[in-house]
């Protein structure tokens, strides 16, 4: 389990053993590895967010080494069975052949637009990114909103 303290919102974001292990087991770590990615399900609190469950990749994702495009039809499914078992859609997750990521200005532009576009009443939504390093503390973990803003970044914080 990983923990994020939210600088200025009294919460912690929590990723799930389970969740950490599916991130990791796609990194690229192959010069012809595509990369992967899918959606992020979480329990929601008052003073927790606890990302309980990661998705993807599916076959029908389009994939290649530098470019990963969901079916947006089966994560709209993804999304509605989640919903009946109480864990919400907070966001995305996707891999980067580097070792440690950044989010490029696509990624940004990416998850703004799913924030804007989703129906939820959340004040950001999750982006994470796995690198080619095999170490939790290197996964790019970042919020943002509807405005294309980046919510503290470099301001959260695994916890020690």
């Amino acid at each position: 389990m990983i923990e994020y303290v939210v600088q200025g919102a009294d919460q912690t974001l929590v990723l799930a053993d389970g969740v950490v292990e599916h991130l990791l087991s796609h990194r690229q770590t192959k010069r012809w590895s595509s990369e992967a990615g899918g959606q992020l399900f979480a329990r929601i609190s008052r003073f927790e967010i606890v990302i309980a469950e990661a998705t993807g990749p599916r076959r029908s994702d389009k994939r290649t080494r530098i470019s990963y495009q969901p079916d947006r039809k089966l994560e709209q499914e993804e999304i509605n069975q989640h919903q009946q078992v109480g864990l919400a859609f907070v966001g995305d997750w996707h891999t980067h052949p580097e070792l440690v990521p950044a989010p490029s200005g696509r990624d940004l532009a990416s998850i703004s637009e799913c924030f804007r576009k989703s129906s939820h009443h959340l004040n950001a939504f999750v982006l994470v990114i796995v690198g080619t390093s095999a170490s939790p503390k290197d996964l790019h973990v970042s919020l943002h909103n509807s405005g294309g803003q980046l919510i503290e970044f470099g301001g959260i914080h695994p916890e020690p």
